[in-house]
């Protein structure tokens, strides 16, 4: 491989990945997830669904759906939940699914616009 073509990959490479940093660490998304029907449902729960289900808050606050939808999966499997509670976890487990499909097509369109714009900038 000749010299510029090996600085042509490195800047592609090197554009693309600060892209999609900058696209991923962005938490401004524009699908927020609410989760006060779980804590509006689990409020008077037993200490352990409570817990869990504060774990779930907690991590949809941050933002840390992955931890939010395990947490969530194991609380609706549980047999002690009221129809109401388990209501409150599937929808909000469609909320995340909804806001995690955005964020994806939002990455996918911005790095793709990224990926774009450098190899204009470098000739192409």
């Amino acid at each position: 491989m000749n010299p510029f073509m090996k600085l042509h990959t490195y800047l592609l490479t090197s554009i693309l990945s600060a892209a999609l940093l900058l696209v991923g660490c962005s938490k401004s998304g524009s699908a927020k997830v609410d989760p006060s029907p779980i804590q509006k449902s689990f409020a008077s729960a037993d200490s352990t669904l409570k817990a869990a289900a504060d774990k779930a808050v907690d991590a949809i606050k941050k933002a840390d759906y992955s931890a939010a939808t395990a947490e969530l999966q194991k609380l609706v499997s549980n047999v002690k939940l009221t129809d109401e509670q388990k209501k409150s976890v599937t929808d909000v487990l469609a909320q995340i699914q909804k806001a995690v499909t955005e964020m994806g097509a939002k990455a996918a369109g911005e790095a793709s616009k990224a990926l774009g714009d450098a190899q204009k900038s470098l000739g192409k």
